[in-house]
């Protein structure tokens, strides 16, 4: 029965990983990265999108990223919808290509993202020092209702720190290169 709760909460523990590589992926370092547009919504015939429905946004170099819309008419609402994003970037209309340079960043603005991706990283263990506190509450009841001994208990509660511990690690890990990456110039 402990092996299920345990089994329950490391899986919800990889999620919450996999959720915060991809939060990771939306701050922006010194180099492009296609999925920085994730966010961007462009006006398609009425209703807002996301900029991957109507075009191809691929990488040009490490600092390039070229969004090719899908339909001729689109490139200027694209251009325009990048332009008005929060994202403080500038493209460039080529014909039908769209060039979306990436401006250097400042000292102060890497600071800011490296902030930003601590912040992150912080929520990201909360999330998982929760999940810890659900199992071994878990651990508590079975024990209480009589479904396991108290040995069975020390034991569940050891394990699931030591996979909590495993989790704080590498999300620890994620943070430090991202801040390697964000500091890189």
């Amino acid at each position: 029965m402990t092996a299920d709760i345990r089994k329950t909460m490391e899986a919800k523990m990889d999620q919450s990983i996999v959720a915060f590589k991809n939060n990771l992926q939306k701050i922006r370092t010194g180099r492009a990265n296609p999925a920085l547009l994730d966010s961007v919504h462009v006006d398609y015939y009425g209703s807002m999108v996301p900029l991957s429905q109507v075009a191809n946004v691929a990488l040009i170099d490490s600092r390039t990223i070229s969004v090719q819309p899908w339909e001729k008419g689109m490139g200027a609402k694209i251009e325009k919808a990048i332009r008005e994003s929060d994202l403080g970037l500038n493209p460039a209309a080529m014909g039908d290509l769209i060039r979306v340079p990436m401006p250097p960043m400042s000292e102060e603005r890497r600071k800011e993202m490296t902030k930003l991706a601590r912040n992150e990283g912080e929520s990201a263990k909360i999330a998982v020092r929760n999940l810890r506190r659900d199992a071994n509450e878990a651990v508590k009841r079975m024990v209480k209702d009589k479904l396991a001994s108290e040995d069975d208990q020390k034991r569940s509660e050891a394990d699931i720190q030591k996979i909590t511990d495993r989790h704080v690690a590498d999300i620890d890990a994620l943070v430090a290169a991202k801040e390697q990456d964000i500091m890189a110039v």
